[in-house]
């Protein structure tokens, strides 16, 4: 069934602060709008997939995206919610960053044509006496100093801020206003903590082009089992490019979510239907220890995200480790994929001392516990006296989640 825009981001919690008075406009005429990523690192996480799959949603209701990758911004750094002054990035760290998330913006949106600019190619030649007569003038001081995080940053205690974050908003604004020129666009959408400069934005397209712009804002995902922004993990963020998490740990963290939020995190992170996500999550509520919610959830992300074949290895992987499976049934490049993700040990004579350094024990005497208790299985087959060790990588298990690869 087709929903009207508006309903689709109600429903599945998109609607945050916006400058329409009235949301159904999104349902009419298509219209030309940007999304501005800042290259502050080498990939997204999932706090930014959330803002994209929003994204999807504009696009796939006709609306047309530009995406502005802040090559200009990011050599400055959005200051917006940081207590200190950001650390520089190079001309270097900023084109490589700009590239990786480049090509991840493109995989996601594989389905739809969008156009990509960014926003050092017309601030490369910018003078700076033009940009204060011409910009400058038009950005009332009250403005920028009423901002939020410049009154924490000037305050008693503040660290201070430097002209050049203070003027980020300047160099953001101006990005609408050419954009609004040279392209037509005559909506940002941005993420929640963006809302400041996107209005300053919108001010300054109607101070110098004397047209009408607006902002639609996602809302910040929370997690409702900790109350903290979602996506934070004791590891630190959740990548979406694999070399800084890997497709495995990628898809067990959607697999372990909590259960309070998942329904949240359903219609945010994926594009089923209505129907299939109510489906879902009555079986669900019906029996929540089948974890059905999670699971569909790990598997529509993942596939999103790294696509099909990568998703199904993982998902196959998953089955061998929880029993599901049998591990001798995975292939070697699955092995292989599953030996990067615990600790390596080599086959000795010694299997006390191969628990302690697979940190399955704390030492040998824990470890001949764990033994004569019939805790300690490699590949799936509880280790006994007469237990042969195959060739190649094997998979030691302690309990139900405790893991380590031996390798012979």
């Amino acid at each position: 069934m087709n929903y009207k825009l508006s309903d689709e981001l109600t429903w599945r919690g998109f609607v945050n602060q916006t400058t329409y008075s009235d949301i159904s406009e999104l349902d009419k005429e298509a219209i030309t709008f940007y999304w501005g990523v800042d290259p502050s690192a080498p990939s997204m996480t999932i706090g930014n997939l959330a803002a994209a799959m929003m994204v999807k949603h504009f696009m796939r209701a006709g609306h047309n995206m530009v995406l502005l990758v802040g090559g200009a911004t990011g050599m400055i750094g959005d200051p917006d919610g940081k207590a200190t002054e950001r650390d520089l990035k190079t001309v270097e760290e900023v084109e490589t960053n700009k590239q990786g998330i480049v090509g991840q913006y493109k995989n996601l949106f594989t389905d739809a044509e969008f156009k990509i600019v960014d926003n050092f190619d017309w601030f490369k030649d910018v003078h700076y006496l033009d940009f204060l007569r011409d910009v400058g003038k038009h950005v009332p001081l009250r403005q920028m100093l009423g901002r939020d995080f410049v009154q924490s940053r000037l305050g008693e205690g503040g660290a201070g801020i430097s002209y050049a974050e203070f003027s980020y908003v300047l160099i953001q604004g101006y990005d609408f206003v050419h954009l609004n020129k040279e392209h037509g666009v005559t909506l940002q959408v941005c993420g929640a903590d963006q809302w400041g400069n996107s209005i300053a934005g919108v001010d300054l397209v109607r101070r110098m082009n004397g047209n009408e712009a607006h902002v639609w804002s996602t809302p910040l995902v929370i997690n409702k089992a900790t109350g903290k922004k979602f996506g934070k993990t004791e590891e630190g963020a959740v990548w979406l490019d694999e070399h800084l998490t890997t497709v495995f740990s990628f898809y067990q963290f959607w697999l372990n979510l909590d259960d309070e939020g998942v329904e949240d995190y359903i219609k945010i992170y994926t594009l089923l239907e209505h129907s299939e996500i109510e489906s879902i999550m009555t079986e669900f509520r019906a029996n929540p220890g089948n974890r059905i919610a999670q699971k569909r959830l790990a598997q529509e992300v993942t596939a999103i995200v790294h696509g099909a074949d990568k998703t199904n290895q993982v998902m196959r992987i998953t089955d061998a480790l929880f029993g599901n499976t049998q591990f001798t049934d995975l292939s070697n490049d699955e092995k292989e994929l599953l030996a990067n993700e615990f600790p390596n040990v080599a086959l000795s004579d010694d299997l006390p001392q191969i628990l302690v350094d697979a940190q399955l024990a704390s030492s040998k005497t824990e470890a001949r516990n764990f033994l004569a208790q019939g805790a300690i299985h490699i590949n799936d087959e509880k280790v006994i006296d007469t237990t042969v060790i195959p060739d190649g990588i094997n998979l030691i298990k302690r309990g139900k989640n405790k893991f380590a690869i031996l390798r012979k």
